[in-house]
């Protein structure tokens, strides 16, 4: 359990790393990004484990990596400026 927690958290910091990487201009500071993928994997791995028991680490990683990188696309920002239509 306890490796199965470590697991999902390096996963969540390699996920994290990879979206600060490919996508910094669109991303808010750093150690919010990686505190949101750590901590998103943390908590898909307890749902995906609570909801299918013990026994399944490789569908608890999936489900680690699943929840991290949706945690992750909600930092995104728009990649253009907003533009303000002449009636607003």
């Amino acid at each position: 359990m306890i490796l199965e927690a470590l697991g999902s958290a390096v996963l969540g910091l390699i996920l994290a790393w990879a979206a600060a990487h490919r996508l910094a201009h669109r991303l808010p500071a750093r150690p919010l990004v990686y505190s949101t993928g750590v901590a998103g994997a943390l908590f898909g791995d307890f749902v995906t484990h609570t909801a299918l028991g013990p026994g399944s680490d490789l569908l608890s990683l999936l489900g680690a990596a699943i929840i991290a990188v949706a945690s992750l696309s909600l930092l995104l920002r728009p990649a253009g400026r907003l533009r303000r239509s002449a009636t607003a």
